[in-house]
């Protein structure tokens, strides 16, 4: 295999995610978020307790940790029992 060739197949694009999973962008501060879509060649994120979404490119883009997702996670839960989201 020429060196081409292992450089092309590294730099293939990460799959997409299905709608709603939670992402964290190492571009945004760590920021968790939630998958919204696709937007040319970037994913769109949302904040997970709402708020404006954000453009993050997807080699930016991980899983979170297991403390990450328990804090965005428990996080959602209680804006959404002081209704600031529904």
């Amino acid at each position: 295999m020429s060196e081409e060739n292992t450089a092309a197949s590294q730099q293939e694009s990460p799959q997409v995610p299905l709608l709603g999973t939670l992402l964290v962008d190492t571009g945004h501060l760590n920021q968790v978020g939630e998958f919204r879509g696709v937007s040319g060649p970037y994913w769109s994120l949302r904040p997970v307790c709402g708020g404006t979404e954000w453009e993050a490119e997807p080699a930016n883009v991980r899983a979170p940790e297991p403390m990450e997702r328990l804090r965005a996670e428990t996080a959602r839960c209680n804006a959404r029992s002081a209704g600031r989201i529904l």
